[in-house]
């Protein structure tokens, strides 16, 4: 499965009723990431809070910390990127294509739709 510029991503998921964070990456490998979401109910010192991000040659670069926490524990959440998403995140690296997706933490993944 792949991700291309100019295509629609779907997530749909559920945090577990006891979740502090979950984390969903897509890029190339686990060492470059487009784009490292991490929706934080209470951790790494956030409460209710979304911290995204890009890694890049081994360094995590420039945080950015969208207003708003629209995620609750226990309750079926749906992302849409980049079309009628709330948290818009540039393309850092550039890439026309992206094939890797790892999802992490307290969560169960319930879709991916690409579109």
């Amino acid at each position: 499965m792949s991700f291309k510029v100019g295509q629609i991503l779907t997530i749909t998921g559920v945090p577990n009723p006891e979740s502090t964070n979950f984390a969903i990456n897509i890029g190339n490998s686990p060492d470059e990431l487009a784009l490292h979401m991490n929706p934080r109910f209470d951790a790494h010192g956030d409460n209710r809070a979304v911290v995204c991000n890009s890694y890049q040659g081994g360094s995590w670069c420039q945080e950015y910390r969208p207003e708003g926490f629209s995620f609750n524990q226990g309750e079926e959440f749906k992302i849409t990127l980049p079309d009628q998403s709330e948290i818009l995140f540039p393309n850092r690296p550039g890439a026309e294509k992206y094939n890797y997706f790892h999802f992490e933490g307290e969560v169960r993944i319930q879709g991916i739709e690409i579109k």
